[in-house]
C-alpha cells in the first residue's frame, strides 16, 4: 500500500498517511506522487477494516505545493507549450483531487506546518482539518504568476465561503493557524506536540462507528457539494434502506436498549 512519496502506517482501523519528501518540503511532483495517491486510496477503499485515515507531512512542512524549481527550469509538469502544460496538469497533479473524490473513508488533515498553494488545496481535499499552532496556509498561486491548477478555486469556497476564498486566492497572502481557525479553514488548533495525538484520537472516535455507514455518510457529504436536495434525499433513502438491513444497525439498536457499548464488525 505504501508508495515512495506517501508512507502508510496502520494503527488498528486508522491509516496514517505521511507525505514523505521532507527534502522538498513535501512538494507535489512526479509520477510516484500522483500515482501514489491513486494506489494508496484504491487500497484503502478495498480494505474494509480501514475506517478512517489521517494525512500529515514529514519534516517541518505539511506540503509546500508545486515544485518551484521545476517551474523555474520548465521541467516536469511545467514544460512544453501551453497546450502541453494543460495536458501535463490533467495527467499529473489533477489526478490527486480526482483520487480524493474516490476515497471512501473519512480523512483528516493534520497540518503540521506550511500548507502553501497546492499544499493548501491538498488540506482542503480532506474532510476535516486540524492545525498545529505552527501551521500556515496560503492560496499563493498568484505570487508565482499562475492560477490554482489543482481545483483550489473549487474546494476553497466550499470551506470558507466565496468572499474569504476570493481574498485568499487574489492576494496570495499567508494566514496563521489562528486566522485559519477563525474563518473555518480548520476546525481546531493545537500545540505542535499535541497535533498527531489530537488527529489520531479524532480518527479513532470516527472509526468507532459502523464502517459501512461511515463510507455511506461520507458519500452523502461529497454529493452535497454539487448535487440537488432531491438527489441528496434519493441517495440518502437508498443508503438508509441498506443500512437498516446491516448487522451493525441491529447491534447498535440492541446495545442501546441493553445499555452497553456496541461492537461493530462491518
Amino acid at each position: 500500500m505504501t508508495s515512495d512519496f506517501l508512507r502508510v502506517e496502520r494503527h488498528g482501523p486508522v491509516a496514517l498517511l505521511t507525505l514523505d519528501r521532507p527534502d522538498t518540503r513535501n512538494a507535489l511532483s512526479g509520477e510516484e506522487c500522483f500515482g501514489g495517491f491513486e494506489r494508496v486510496f484504491a487500497a484503502l477503499n478495498a480494505d474494509t477494516s480501514v475506517r478512517a485515515a489521517v494525512l500529515t507531512g514529514a519534516g517541518s512542512a505539511f506540503c509546500s505545493g508545486g515544485n518551484v524549481a521545476e517551474m523555474r527550469d520548465r521541467t516536469g509538469m511545467f514544460g512544453g507549450s501551453p497546450e502541453q502544460i494543460a495536458q501535463n496538469y490533467r495527467q499529473g497533479i489533477q489526478r490527486i483531487p480526482r483520487a480524493f473524490q474516490t476515497l471512501q473513508v473519512p480523512i483528516i488533515a493534520a497540518v503540521n506546518g506550511a500548507a502553501m498553494g497546492a499544499g493548501n488545496d491538498l488540506a482542503c481535499m480532506c474532510d476535516i482539518r486540524i492545525a498545529s499552532t505552527t501551521a500556515k496556509f496560503a492560496e499563493s498561486f498568484v505570487k508565482v504568476g499562475i492560477v490554482p491548477g489543482d481545483g483550489g478555486c473549487w474546494f476553497l469556497p466550499r470551506i470558507v465561503g466565496f468572499s474569504r476564498a476570493a481574498e485568499m486566492a487574489l492576494t496570495g497572502e499567508t494566514l496563521g493557524a489562528d486566522e485559519a481557525l477563525r474563518i473555518g479553514l480548520v476546525s481546531r488548533v493545537v500545540e505542535p506536540e499535541a497535533l498527531m495525538e489530537a488527529a489520531m484520537a479524532l480518527a479513532h472516535r470516527i472509526a468507532a462507528n459502523p464502517p459501512q455507514v461511515l463510507r455511506w455518510t461520507k458519500q452523502l457529504l461529497l454529493q452535497a457539494r454539487t448535487g440537488t436536495l432531491d438527489e441528496a434525499l434519493d441517495t440518502a433513502g437508498r443508503f438508509q434502506g441498506l443500512a437498516h438491513h446491516t448487522a451493525d444497525h441491529v447491534e447498535a439498536v440492541a446495545s442501546f436498549f441493553e445499555k452497553r457499548p456496541p461492537v461493530f464488525k462491518g
